[in-house]
């Protein structure tokens, strides 16, 4: 009688061989994305199946656009797309930290050194960390933070002028709660002219035009009405064909149509409102009487633009005009309608805000590439109105940080100071990975910066365009002290995840075929 295996046509790794695949797999992500580091860092060229190009150097677009099946590094990409999502920079960093953390932690365990020992360590270096990045904080302008962000991408004019643009965004949606939500500022791609057309508008600015001419578009203030649906003759449901049996019917029926029509108008009017918007069309009659109201109306608003002009109005979505009430109304500051960029816009200033930015670029991909960065520009600019904590960048915070968790690792007298010294190591990959990308040798340029930090002070990083460690501070290149933290304690959760798994079983299926196929096969006994 023969046995058979527990686990059928299933491939099995465990101990330190599934570590080490998964230190690979994740050093081989970090490769993919460590040259695009820093302000010297260069970009990729992506191509999709379909032969669509896309240059960036933004590393969780990276990351996101490519096919990646391994589950380790689809984890370190989850927490790469977590950091992007939380503080909008630091993407690379975390990968890269991620990582670094994994090789160390490897080297230990072919040390001997048993890998719950490593994750216990890697906490403890973490809570250090967390606290310690409380005593770097510094005080400075946090513009300075929102052009770090974008370092190295586009040009260093266009970088100045996309963070000054960020933050006047921020400061617009700002709410009395010192909340400010990025998504509620709409951004539109015009291509042609040059990165430095891109402009910001004071309220929400829709590609559209009112429905009938003679409306009057320059008023305000008043009050605004968001239909989800629209003001036209309501379709069945479902097919239907109508017979007539005599010639008056036909009018008679379009009659009653009508009349639902002007229902509604009438229920528009009784609310006093200045601007309707709708979300689906509007019928030629309703169009005449909403004009003879003197009511400026807009049709076929996509739900986006609606929910934008909800938030930045007050007003409720309502479906049924005929139910709605006066409570459902918002409130506007002004609406106009200008051409930009060719296009006739319609332009609404809220009561509790709003903003458009409108990116232009010589090409599609320059105008994409304007939008990402002003969108991780904004993102950084919007975190740092609710937490302006500021510590140094360029690599002088991961080195302070480091050289503190030596000092701490001393205190600890179990083979967790090996694991934190090793966590400290990781950091410093950081401002080696900024030296290489500029050109400068990775291990004279963190020498040089250890050294320094240890005469001058914390505040010293590299200055990759003096290529020199300098008083980053009084430079103006700093981090939000958020996006450090994030960073730190997402690749490291990553990494303790990657450090428990202790067997990788990859499961061997053949095709499958669809369940109602396989019924006909076996009714008709298989192919012929």
């Amino acid at each position: 009688m023969s046995k058979q295996p527990i686990l059928e046509n299933t491939e099995r790794m465990s101990g330190r061989e599934a570590l080490q695949k998964n230190t690979a797999a994740a050093l081989a992500l970090a490769g993919a994305v460590r040259s695009t580091l820093g302000p010297l860092g260069l970009d990729k060229l992506l191509i999709d199946d379909e032969g669509r190009t896309l240059v960036t150097n933004d590393g969780v677009t990276v990351l996101e656009s490519a096919k990646v099946e391994h589950p380790v590094a689809r984890m370190i990409i989850d927490a790469s797309s977590t950091q992007d999502r939380v503080v909008r920079d630091g993407t690379t960093s975390t990968v890269l930290l991620c990582a670094e953390m994994l090789r160390n932690a490897w080297y230990l365990v072919s040390q001997g050194v048993h890998p719950s020992t490593i994750a216990r360590g890697y906490a403890l270096a973490q809570e250090y960390s967390a606290k310690a990045l409380d005593d770097l904080i510094v005080e400075a302008d946090v513009i300075s933070a929102v052009n770090t962000s974008i370092s190295g991408k586009l040009n260093r004019g266009m970088q100045a002028h996309l963070s000054d643009l960020a933050l006047k965004a921020a400061h617009m949606i700002l709410s009395d709660d010192k909340k400010a939500d990025p998504t509620r500022i709409k951004v539109i791609q015009q291509v042609g002219g040059k990165m430095t057309d891109s402009k910001l508008i004071s309220g929400l600015a829709i590609a559209k035009s009112c429905i009938h001419p003679q409306m009057v578009t320059n008023r305000g203030p008043g009050s605004i009405l968001l239909i989800d649906g629209g003001i036209e003759r309501r379709k069945p449901s479902f097919d239907a064909k109508i017979k007539i049996s005599s010639t008056g019917m036909l009018d008679a029926f379009r009659e009653v149509e009508l009349a639902s029509v002007m229902k509604q108008i009438d229920s528009i009017k009784a609310l006093d409102v200045d601007v309707v918007i709708c979300r689906d069309g509007v019928d030629d009659e309703a169009r005449q009487a909403l004009n003879d109201a003197g009511i400026l109306a807009y049709r076929r608003v996509e739900k986006q633009d609606l929910d934008l002009l909800s938030l930045a109005t007050g007003a409720s979505l309502i479906h049924d005009v005929n139910r709605a009430v006066k409570s459902d109304r918002g409130t506007f500051m002004a609406t106009s309608e200008e051409i930009t960029g060719g296009v006739n816009h319609w332009l609404l200033e809220g009561e509790d805000g709003g903003a458009t930015f409108i990116a232009r670029g010589s090409t599609p991909d320059i105008s994409d590439e304007v939008e990402r960065c002003f969108a991780d520009a904004v993102g950084v600019a919007c975190q740092l109105l609710e937490e302006s904590s500021l510590v140094p960048g360029a690599g002088a915070t991961q080195v302070a940080l480091a050289r503190g968790l030596r000092r701490y690792a001393e205190s600890i007298p179990g083979r967790e100071q090996l694991a934190i010294e090793a966590w400290a190591d990781a950091l410093e990959v950081i401002p080696r990975t900024l030296a290489e990308n500029a050109g400068m040798d990775p291990t004279d340029s963190l020498l040089q910066l250890t050294a320094a930090q240890s005469k001058e002070g914390i505040n010293i990083g590299l200055d990759l365009f003096a290529r020199e460690a300098t008083d980053v501070v009084s430079a103006g290149i700093l981090d939000p002290a958020a996006v450090i933290r994030q960073s730190i304690a997402g690749a490291n959760e990553a990494t303790i995840s990657v450090l428990r798994i202790d067997d990788v079983l990859w499961a061997q299926q053949d095709p499958q075929v669809p369940a109602e196929v396989q019924e006909r096969l076996d009714a008709s006994g298989g192919f012929a």
